[in-house]
């Protein structure tokens, strides 16, 4: 197949990015398959410039970037290019774009409803899917309308629109729940802009913090326990992954610092809990739309009561990343996970979604 990859753009998650579809590439060049690679944020990716990127971006660097250096990229956002990425002849060659972006227009419905406009087939999610499951507030509605547990929230931000919100900062007193609280923006993955807030004083500080980063901010009641994930690929899941952070929660560092954290796969669990939790990650995939392949994390009370966090519809694949753990526990190597992710979107009818 003619496959092009899309990493880079300018979220906070460039990095993550670039070493995801760098990886990605050299998989699916291993299986024959003739790969292009495209940054959103600059345009094609020449031999020259992939030799570049491989010699600078061989690993994910402890913090993410920052906002200035993000805007520099491309003026102020991934716009500059967007327009005319579907014009592009690895673009409009391609027999599908593998989307190795994570956050911002990469993972938002946005790009994917480029592509849709211009007839390119692409992996993952769908453009409504996608911004769904982008939208933490609107996530969680959806999973409890299909029975899919998970913590209490509200959302507070600028909008201060919707079942929910409310347009004033809260303090601690006005919380529904006690603390401590998990405070994150509302559309941002690999938990940039979060915290947990335990003290009082803390959760100002915390949602100016988060605020940083979208318009929209989510305080959830924080789940004490284990830390859970399921990847699923095309409807079915991997066995149930454990992480244990060096840190109280899976944070940026603890995701791509070797070291900082360990995972169990298959988690250490009795069967019918991993089950349990691998019929709720099938319920949320069906809930948000999702397709191709994703991964649905939980954290797990001392009860064996399970809380699901999020789904990440483009989750990250690089060498500490959790899907493709998973997927060796299932007994599938990286290369042959990204042909059947490949494959799923060459031969994806989305409807629309």
């Amino acid at each position: 197949m003619k496959i092009t990859v899309f990493l880079g753009g300018t979220s906070s998650e460039r990095d993550v990015s670039l070493v995801s579809g760098l990886r990605i590439s050299e998989a699916l060049r291993t299986r024959g398959h003739e790969v292009t690679l495209v940054d959103p944020a600059t345009g094609a990716i020449d031999a020259a410039g992939e030799r570049a990127l491989r010699e600078n971006a061989s690993r994910v660097k402890t913090a993410p970037p920052t906002l200035e250096a993000l805007a520099a990229l491309s003026g102020s956002s991934d716009a500059g290019m967007l327009p005319t990425l579907a014009a592009l002849p690895a673009v409009r060659d391609a027999d599908v774009v593998f989307l190795a972006l994570h956050g911002g227009q990469g993972e938002d419905g946005t790009v994917q409803a480029l592509l849709d406009m211009a007839g390119v087939r692409y992996t993952g999610s769908g453009h409504l899917a996608s911004a769904l499951a982008m939208d933490k507030d609107l996530s969680k509605i959806l999973f409890r309308a299909a029975g899919v547990r998970t913590a209490d929230w509200i959302m507070v931000g600028e909008s201060g629109m919707g079942s929910g919100h409310d347009s004033r900062l809260p303090t601690a007193d006005s919380l529904p729940f006690a603390l401590p609280v998990v405070v994150k923006p509302s559309k941002q993955g690999s938990t940039v802009g979060l915290t947990v807030v335990k003290e009082r004083d803390q959760l100002g500080p915390a949602i100016v913090e988060a605020l940083k980063y979208d318009d929209e901010v989510m305080i959830e009641a924080f789940v004490a326990g284990r830390e859970f994930t399921v990847g699923i690929l095309g409807g079915d899941a991997f066995p149930v992954g454990e992480i244990i952070p060096k840190h109280e929660i899976y944070d940026y560092e603890c995701k791509y610092t070797p070291g900082m954290a360990r995972e169990v796969f298959p988690a250490d669990l009795p069967a019918e809990v991993a089950a349990e939790m691998q019929r709720q990650a099938r319920l949320a995939f069906a809930a948000l739309k999702l397709g191709g392949c994703a991964r649905i994390d939980f954290r797990m009370t001392s009860d064996f009561t399970p809380y699901c966090l999020e789904a990440n519809t483009l989750p990250g694949m690089t060498e500490l990343s959790l899907i493709p753990q998973g997927a060796a526990a299932a007994g599938m190597g990286f290369a042959e996970l990204c042909e059947r992710i490949a494959r799923l979107g060459c031969h994806s009818d989305r409807g629309g979604n």
